[in-house]
């Protein structure tokens, strides 16, 4: 593989490098048209509007005020389906505004699009099986994960992983790809003291069982 082939947002089984290759060209060319116009308080990409956030907001403050009325299951699932819904919109938008029909193409574009704008990259894993169906299983890690590096710049542990946005838009972005419900949970954290963000994503009717498998086989804690 040539230097100029190498994926730059996506670590992924060798058959899928062409795949991704596409993708990051196809985002890196929506990407490369930036305006800023503070003086309307407009960020503009490719004729997109886009919103400047501090991840610490979402990772930290936002978790915690919607703890204080939600409690922390609440606050979670909040984060999730917020996250999920963004994920679901933003695919939408691309695949027609790009006029992607092909389901794994779709797909590709969203680690890429992921990483551009700052959620986290992409680590796809050999045992993912990613199909339009109820069998579809995907194993990933998010290095950089914008809600874990908000936890441990600020010093901040967790007894339990704290990637829930990350894991929503994950699953709303593969859901609109693949026209199939999907269901993503992040198993372990650098934020709980994990050495990777992991996660597995699946349909809601064989999420437990694949998960637990993955578990087994893994390793994982």
């Amino acid at each position: 593989m040539s230097d100029d082939d190498k994926l730059r947002t996506v670590r992924c089984p060798e058959p899928l490098t062409p795949l991704f290759a596409d993708a990051e060209r196809i985002m890196g060319s929506f990407f490369g048209d930036l305006q800023r116009a503070p003086e309307r308080g407009d960020i503009q990409i490719s004729g997109v509007r886009y919103l400047l956030m501090r991840t610490d907001s979402l990772a930290i403050e936002l978790h915690a005020e919607l703890r204080k009325t939600f409690g922390e299951a609440g606050a979670r699932q909040i984060r999730y389906k917020l996250a999920r819904a963004c994920g679901m919109r933003d695919a939408r938008m691309f695949h027609e505004r790009l006029n992607v029909v092909e389901p794994t193409m779709k797909l590709a574009l969203g680690p890429v699009h992921f990483a551009h704008v700052g959620w986290a990259n992409v680590n796809i894993y050999p045992e993912s099986a990613p199909q339009p169906n109820e069998d579809y299983f995907l194993a990933y890690d998010h290095p950089y994960s914008f809600e874990a590096a908000s936890f441990l710049e600020n010093g901040i542990t967790s007894k339990e992983p704290v990637c829930f946005m990350n894991a929503g838009y994950s699953a709303g972005w593969c859901e609109a790809s693949f026209g199939v419900e999907l269901k993503a949970e992040e198993l372990t954290c650098r934020a709980r003291g994990d050495a990777n963000c992991v996660f597995v994503m699946a349909h809601p009717r064989h999420f437990e069982r694949l998960a637990r498998e993955y578990r087994e086989k893994s390793g994982l804690a």
